[in-house]
């Protein structure tokens, strides 16, 4: 059960800050951070349909706003530790022409949002099928369209390459920033039904989450680690019980690298 000042509805995105020791989660009615010591707000954002949250190196937020929006909302704001909005990306003023091939959830249904190294914000259009990558004035300065189907989580990975989920079947993929695939893993799809989030690890294996399981995989593809939840069906009635995002944390005092 979830404190009421929570707010209601699911949980969607967790990370842990580890400048500050914190956990930074969204759910539906906006971003929280909460100490993991006392388990207490300590800095919290009311935004509905918040889909993903990083914590900038600036100390600012980066929010992605989901399913909720139209398309005269922003579907990126940057917010400062006050709450005021200081950046924001709207798709409608830059997409142009581009089809909109699913039409549920929001115009973009935007799920995921990454501050890259040069500046530059990495979205994850899933109504779009479309990756884009804007630079701070808003203009698209990259685009990978036609991704498979509903892309989510897209992360780059040191080598430059992109690893993305996608639906209709459920697949990981490691793509080539001009879409080429350079290596994939599709699971047995009656098991894994419905992939929400996936990272490679430092150890060069990939953690990915699913709606009733967390699993790790070597690059060749064997598990090597899981967690099941028990008596949480994949059905909607359990819904509300289903896992959505994992972040591996440190043991003890030993650094490790993170998703953000």
């Amino acid at each position: 059960d979830v404190p009421s000042e929570f707010g209601n509805g699911r949980g969607m995105d967790v990370e842990w800050v580890p400048a500050r020791n914190t956990i930074l989660f969204t759910r539906e009615s906006g971003v929280y951070e909460v100490d993991r010591r006392t388990k207490k707000i300590v800095w919290s954002h009311k935004a509905p349909s918040s889909h993903d949250a990083d914590r900038l190196p600036n100390g600012n937020t980066l929010v992605a706003w989901g399913w909720g929006s139209d398309s005269s909302d922003p579907e990126v704001r940057e917010v400062d530790s006050s709450g005021t909005v200081v950046w924001k990306w709207h798709a409608e003023q830059h997409l142009g022409d581009e089809k909109r091939i699913f039409a549920q959830e929001g115009f973009t249904h935007t799920n995921s949002v990454v501050r890259l190294a040069n500046g530059n914000t990495l979205v994850s259009l899933r109504n779009f099928y479309m990756l884009v990558e804007v630079d701070p004035a808003g203009r698209v300065v990259w685009k990978l369209p036609g991704l498979f189907t509903t892309p989510h989580d897209p992360e780059i990975l040191p080598n430059g390459n992109i690893l993305v989920n996608t639906r209709g079947p459920q697949v990981i993929n490691e793509i080539t920033p001009s879409g080429k695939v350079v290596w994939r893993y599709k699971p047995d799809q009656h098991d894994v039904q419905t992939i929400r989030y996936n990272h490679r690890l430092p150890n060069g294996n990939i953690l990915f989450v699913e709606r009733t399981k967390i699993i790790e995989i070597t690059p060749t593809r064997e598990i090597v680690w899981q967690l099941r939840l028990k008596d949480v069906g994949t059905g909607r009635a359990d819904k509300r019980r289903w896992l959505y995002k994992a972040e591996r944390v440190p043991s003890g005092h030993r650094p490790i690298a993170i998703h953000a």
